[in-house]
């Protein structure tokens, strides 16, 4: 049985998915893009600023479903630009301990929804 986590703390989902789905002890959250869910608006021009956004919308899922980044065991980063690599790492890597970070995957894409700069996922387990 699935159960279905949706918080206003994140932005609202603009297709026919939702922000989160936990199976058991298992937290499936989609990806999550710079949009600031007080204001809907993109954060755009800084790709720290981007990535922190898309990380604090991470986190208010995390957090509705009872979770912290301590209970995430693998991202997907999908990014528009790897030659920005380094900023959006070091924006990412404020979130986790380096000795207990996730597994990790950063993938360069042709475009993103909404034309952002920075896209993530999560998988988290209690």
């Amino acid at each position: 049985m699935k159960t279905i986590i949706n918080t206003p703390k994140a932005p609202a989902p603009i297709g026919p998915y939702n922000q989160a789905v936990l199976i058991k002890d298992t937290l499936f959250i989609s990806g999550q893009i710079p949009i600031n869910p007080a204001t809907g608006n993109l954060v755009e021009g800084d790709i720290k600023a981007e990535t922190k956004q898309s990380m604090e919308n991470l986190k208010a899922i995390l957090v509705e479903a009872g979770m912290t980044f301590e209970h995430v065991v693998k991202t997907s980063i999908f990014i528009k630009d790897m030659h920005q690599f380094s900023e959006i790492n070091e924006a990412y890597g404020a979130y986790f301990d380096a000795e207990t970070a996730p597994a990790r995957e950063t993938v360069e894409v042709a475009n993103l929804p909404a034309f952002v700069n920075v896209e993530i996922s999560m998988i988290a387990i209690k």
